[in-house]
């Protein structure tokens, strides 16, 4: 059961937060991890890369002492690779301002419908210097209850992405920053 208060703690140091992360992908994507694309190696290696690319971060919410969400992100600039997988051409005003890439967000299943994703979400938002924020999503996750959430908090679609080849077809979005 969850408590009143999810206490909400971030990291820019991947070493301290880097089991906890592992053990919660493990958890949260339980129901993928046959994929290749969603093995919990593979999303060690990702997590690996992104955490030593510029601005990255990490929130991980814990109700007591126990982890029950996450989310990371870093900074992505106009010619970085995360621009030139998406589908649509875009327009400099999108893609020359910085902009915090949000790389994952996950919360265990007795957290979800809670606002713990969006209170994990807007914190790792909450002081970034970077104009927009960006990310991707399975347009069938959730059968586009997940899309529709990220639409509810702000975000536009930009076109599809596939950042990898054995990766489903992903929707970009884009929301601005306060």
């Amino acid at each position: 059961m969850t408590s009143t208060a999810i206490d909400l703690r971030h990291f820019r140091d991947i070493e301290p937060a880097w089991d906890t992360l592992i053990d919660l992908y493990a958890e949260v994507r339980a129901d993928k991890l046959h994929d290749p694309h969603y093995s919990v190696e593979r999303y060690a290696e990702r997590l690996a890369r992104h955490a030593h690319e510029p601005g990255w971060e990490a929130v991980i919410g814990y109700d007591g002492d126990e982890a029950v969400g996450y989310a990371y992100a870093n900074t992505v600039e106009q010619d970085d690779r995360y621009w030139k997988r998406i589908t649509t051409p875009l327009a400099d005003s999108v893609t020359a301002v910085p902009t915090l890439a949000l790389k994952e967000i996950g919360v265990r299943v007795p957290w979800r419908k809670t606002g713990v994703s969006k209170a994990i979400h807007d914190s790792l938002l909450a002081a970034r210097s970077e104009t927009q924020a960006t990310l991707m999503v399975n347009p069938l996750a959730g059968d586009g209850k997940v899309h529709n959430l990220y639409v509810s908090w702000g975000y536009g679609d930009l076109g599809e992405s596939q950042p990898s080849p054995d990766s489903p077809v992903l929707v970009a979005m884009v929301r601005a920053l306060p």
